[in-house]
């Protein structure tokens, strides 16, 4: 019987309920620091504070819409959302999108405090407790933990602004309002290094405890020792990439295929794989049925809010939402492994079996896996066939209509049914942190790099890029990547697998920025307005929708709140001073 290896960040509106996949404490809020310190749960209370800071994407930081309508993932239905921001021309340090800022910066004050004034209690007033030493051991290791949750919180600033002011002592706001901006090298190199001296340290598997130590109910919600080490392999690749290591330091790509090497040794000594099912990844049971790929996640409550943004317009209570655009759709390629384009002259593929009057029929499983498209079947809980044609029941100009004749099923539940007289409105829905399909990918791009080749090994690598890379393909069916391949054509190969395995994952909007690709892809989107002739036959009109970039894009600006109330605080480049 396989053991349950998923562990869940959880991330809850009100009290955690008891049950064994969730934290079982109550929330802290800012009691001073001898209440704190006066039992087990009230000092729990503080790291699920902590831990409830995590980020997640289905859309509740931007009104509806996710990172990938700011990427060429994506179109948002309705316009004047303030994802548009991201290229719309508006963005500024007086209009900075600083959530990230303010939720990073408070969750590591919580951290250093904690570590600053709640480590090394004894509680000997609660000795006697039958459950001291299960509370003793959980108590120890939470420090861990929190330094895992600091790294990762940095690791979130680092990636969207580079140098940032640092801090590992709780500070006051007098002094925090002193700090400069450390180098993102630096922040880096902390971040790898918390990670390699806590990994030995934390939790390995919490299902596998000490019988004097284990709780009677096994808690998820914890960081273990692959979280950890999934961290230090994810920052390791940011560091090395382009955006971020502009000398293209093979020492630097060394480190990120090692790092991601270590990860994807221990998972697979572990016992870890790909699960043969890509949907389950998302599905309301996956931390039961998904536990060999998903590393960690963030687990909420029953919910139907990415359903109720992204279901199509033209249903009940379905907004349309984040519209993948066919930029992304050229992305999927046929069962054969083919490129397929639509272009001014209609679609294009080299698959001699592609037939043009039937463009999304034997295409990558994840294709139909991710995307509602005309003629699909979906939700498949109405019971009806989508028909996003120009003036048809889920296409313009309904209101939230999509504008790219698509709509988003990944994520989304399916099963659900948000129309008025239905009793199955909401479901469990898991934010996937880190799992392991990425791992091979941000392996494949680092070892790329640092030997040069696509099917480049040595004895230290010796699975290639390519064979690494080909892994989730095979997954689904797909054939692995050819060898022989030159490096051009590996790298965009990847680039397409990679933005077809992770598909609204919140990984495109990053990935686009670090390798220094914004000209290439975030400039315009593509969208398709379909014609119905009648007799199921269609027209296919590629439109270019441009958008607006600038180099300053790379890294967010500073916002200007913060430089107004701390005077060290220097602005990132091509956002004016």
């Amino acid at each position: 019987m396989k053991v349950k290896r998923l562990i869940y960040g959880m991330l809850c509106m009100g009290v955690l309920a008891s049950c064994s996949d969730e934290m079982n404490y109550h929330e802290y809020n800012n009691y001073d620091e001898d209440f704190v310190k006066l039992n087990f749960s009230n000092v729990g209370g503080l790291i699920t504070t902590i831990y409830r800071g995590l980020d997640q994407d289905f859309g509740g930081n931007y009104s509806g819409a996710m990172l990938a309508s700011a990427s060429d993932e994506a179109q948002y239905a309705y316009s004047g959302n303030s994802i548009e921001t991201f290229y719309n021309g508006s963005w500024s340090p007086t209009n900075a999108q600083n959530s990230v800022w303010n939720s990073c910066y408070g969750s590591i004050s919580n951290c250093n405090m904690y570590l600053d004034k709640f480590t090394g209690l004894t509680f000997p007033e609660l000795e006697q407790n039958a459950d001291y030493n299960i509370q003793m051991f959980r108590y120890n290791n939470y420090q861990y933990e929190v330094r895992f949750l600091r790294a990762y919180y940095y690791f979130n600033l680092v990636r969207q602004y580079g140098d940032v002011p640092f801090a590992d002592h709780f500070l006051g706001a007098d002094e925090s309002n002193t700090l400069s901006r450390r180098p993102a090298s630096e922040v880096f190199d902390y971040i790898i290094s918390e990670c390699d001296e806590i990994k030995d340290l934390i939790v390995e598997d919490y299902s596998k405890l000490p019988a004097d130590v284990a709780p009677s109910v096994v808690e998820g919600g914890r960081a273990n020792k692959a979280t950890v080490l999934a961290l230090k392999a994810r920052a390791a690749l940011y560091a090395a990439s382009p955006l971020f290591n502009p000398e293209n330091s093979q020492e630097l790509w060394y480190r990120a295929a090692l790092a991601n090497k270590e990860l994807l040794d221990y998972c697979e000594n572990k016992g870890m794989e790909l699960v043969s099912s890509y949907n389950s990844l998302w599905a309301a049971t996956n931390w039961s049925s998904a536990t060999d790929e998903i590393i960690f996640g963030v687990r909420n409550t029953e919910n139907s809010t990415v359903e109720g943004y992204n279901f199509p317009a033209g249903t009940e209570n379905g907004k349309g939402g984040n519209c993948p655009t066919q930029n992304l759709v050229d992305a999927y390629q046929t069962l054969n492994g083919y490129d397929v384009r639509l272009t001014a002259n209609g679609w294009e593929s080299d698959d001699p079996a592609f037939d043009p009057s039937q463009p999304y029929a034997n295409r990558d499983p994840r294709f139909a896996l991710s995307i509602a498209f005309n003629g699909d079947a979906w939700p498949t809980s109405y019971g009806i066939t989508l028909n996003t044609c120009q003036g048809g029941a889920n296409g313009e100009p309904v209101n939230g209509g999509t504008p790219t004749s698509y709509y988003l099923k990944k994520l989304c539940n399916g099963t659900l049914d948000l129309r008025s007289n239905s009793t199955n409105k909401t479901a469990r829905h898991t934010w996937v942190t880190f799992r392991l399909g990425e791992f091979y990918l941000n392996y494949a791009e680092a070892v790329f790099r640092y030997l040069g080749g696509a099917d480049a090994t040595n004895a230290e690598f010796p699975t290639s890029a390519r064979a690494a890379a080909s892994v989730t393909r095979e997954r689904v069916g797909m054939p692995a990547f050819p060898m022989g391949m030159s490096n051009d054509e590996f790298w965009e190969a990847y680039k397409k697998e990679r933005m077809v395995e992770l598909a609204f994952e919140g990984h495109r909007f990053w990935d686009v920025r670090r390798w220094k690709e914004a000209e290439k892809y975030f400039t315009s989107i593509n969208e398709v307005k379909i014609t119905d002739n009648g007799s199921g036959n269609y027209t296919y009109t590629l439109q270019t929708v441009n958008r607006t970039w600038k180099d300053a894009y790379y890294l967010f600006p500073i916002p200007q709140t913060e430089r107004m109330k701390n005077p060290n605080l220097s602005q990132n480049p091509g956002w004016g001073e």
